[in-house]
């Protein structure tokens, strides 16, 4: 399946659109949220987290490595818009990103003992399986990650990413941590 690039990634030699911004919770693509966010600011007040954060246009972004989003549902009361809609309950996670520990990063994987992305991960996605010689895989259940982005900060490498799982309808949105 092709996806499309925005202008601003091609100029800046992001054909494949993997460094998309992650647009706020309720989005629903990128097209339809630059179209009709008007790039007020209610949402970035209205975020108790803070993450929500001007990016790129002054388009609101989710930056991960300042907290972790709990799905409270605000910046989209907030959004005097389109760009937001709350379809659903709030606590329930309105995206499908999920939580993956990039290999040639992640110290679990290069035998160090690390545990830092799930001890943060409240809802247990994140596992470390035994193997033999004592190193541990690295395992993330991604039909129990909700995307909130609360195992980003604490990693000490930047090996946590958020983004669409393999598959995925949209083009692939990461945050990473910045080490």
């Amino acid at each position: 399946m092709a996806s499309t690039i925005t202008r601003a990634q091609l100029l800046r030699g992001d054909l494949s659109g993997a460094r998309a911004p992650i647009r706020p919770p309720w989005s629903k693509g990128e097209s339809h949220f630059t179209e009709h966010c008007s790039r007020c600011g209610e949402c970035l007040k209205a975020c108790p987290e803070t993450i929500l954060q001007p990016g790129a246009g002054g388009f609101p972004a989710v930056d991960f490595n300042i907290g972790m989003c709990t799905f409270c549902g605000d910046c989209a009361s907030a959004c005097p818009e389109a760009a937001l809609t709350l379809n659903g309950d709030p606590g329930r996670a309105p995206w499908k990103l999920r939580a993956t520990p990039l290999e040639e990063a992640c110290l679990a994987r290069k035998g160090v003992v690390c545990r830092a992305c799930g001890e943060q991960c409240e809802l247990g996605a994140i596992r470390f399986r035994p193997r033999p010689g004592g190193m541990a895989d690295v395992m993330v259940d991604e039909s129990a990650c909700n995307g909130c982005g609360a195992c980003v900060r604490p990693c000490p490498t930047g090996a946590v990413v958020v983004r669409q799982p393999a598959g995925g309808r949209h083009e692939e949105r990461e945050e990473r941590c910045s080490a």
